[in-house]
């Protein structure tokens, strides 16, 4: 999951989230800069079935450090779009938003993070580094290796942390932004900072991942790991067997348990990421503003530790609006509404 405690305005986010003062809400009407919308209703729930794959055959390319595996809808010279999924998910995320998107004729790019389904790194010798500026970097790379000089970022979980990385570090790079859990740039120096007993509890599995017996757990029950997170995560969502496993299989790639380990280590200060990430990593740490046309979402039924939405609102300073997702909507927001996020998708250069 991706929200983190390694940025101090985060820190208080969560405290206000988890029982302390909120955070004066900003006003304004739907559609405004800075606007707070009312609630967008999802489609009723159901049973979530796996189905066949949406896309096809898979495409890899060689971008930077990596040979991505990716998903690739609609016409090339479509606007593009590019789809970022998070832990413990994968490129299914987006099974039925990329569908849609791609039917109303964006292209949309959605590939595998370093350390799942068939990405791989080019060199035995890469650090397996799960480090923020690296996953930012890494989509940077893809983008140059498919021509592609700018495009909709959108992003889940860890994918909207990258997504928010670059659209703040490279809004050049950016048409517009929707991030589901809004800003979520972290830094090493915040995640030293204590929490109170009760937002530690929901971090866990961060705590689990930071001992060697955790790195072991982890490896020797993946899917059952990912599992629970799932449930915890999304309490309301009816997913089937068929849905989880097509998912779990990407966690097969022979470097996710170190990514996903070195991910959460990182954050908290115990591992050290690469050096030639310092300088990005010191402009993050500045928590900078996103100027880019930009929209949050948040399901009504996220049980995963986030952000209240007025907490965050002022890190947007372009063209901004969050909705609300209702109807028992949880963390792993595209999957579980699909049309709601396909539509910020459609909606977030034009506000």
């Amino acid at each position: 999951m991706t929200a983190t405690p390694t940025d101090r305005p985060l820190d208080a986010q969560r405290r206000s989230l988890l029982g302390g003062a909120a955070l004066a809400l900003l006003a304004g009407p739907l559609g405004a800069i800075g606007g707070i919308a009312p609630a967008f209703a999802a489609a009723p729930r159901k049973t979530v079935a796996a189905g066949p794959a949406a896309w096809g055959a898979l495409k890899q390319i060689d971008a930077g450090v990596l040979r991505v595996s990716y998903a690739e809808l609609g016409p090339r010279d479509g606007i593009p779009v590019l789809l970022l999924h998070g832990w413990p998910y994968d490129i299914h995320t987006y099974a039925e938003v990329a569908p849609i998107l791609a039917g109303q004729g964006y292209r949309v790019i959605v590939p595998y993070l370093r350390g799942y389904g068939a990405t791989a790194f080019r060199s035995a010798d890469t650090p397996r580094n799960g480090q923020q500026a690296a996953l930012a970097a890494d989509a940077i790379a893809l983008l140059d290796a498919l021509g592609i000089e700018s495009a909709i970022f959108g992003g889940c979980d860890w994918g909207a942390r990258t997504a928010g990385i670059m659209a703040a570090l490279w809004p050049q790079r950016c048409k517009g932004l929707v991030s589901v859990s809004g800003y979520l740039i972290g830094n090493q120096q915040a995640g030293q900072t204590p929490l109170s007993p009760k937002a530690e509890l929901q971090w866990w599995y961060q705590f689990y991942f930071a001992t060697e017996r955790g790195e072991r757990g982890y490896a020797q029950n993946r899917d059952e790991f990912a599992r629970l997170i799932w449930e915890l995560a999304s309490p309301q969502w009816r997913f089937d067997d068929a849905t989880f496993a097509r998912s779990a299989a990407a966690f097969d790639n022979p470097d996710h348990v170190a990514i996903v380990i070195h991910n959460y280590r990182w954050r908290l200060g115990l591992a050290q990421g690469e050096a030639r990430f310092d300088a990005l990593e010191a402009q993050l740490a500045k928590a900078p503003s996103i100027v880019v046309p930009t929209i949050t979402l948040e399901g009504d039924a996220n049980g995963a530790p986030h952000p209240p939405a007025e907490a965050y609102a002022r890190k947007f300073a372009g063209k901004y609006q969050h909705r609300e997702i209702t109807g028992g909507i949880g963390h792993n927001l595209p999957q579980e509404a699909p049309q709601a996020f396909a539509q910020a998708i459609v909606d977030v250069t034009r506000l």
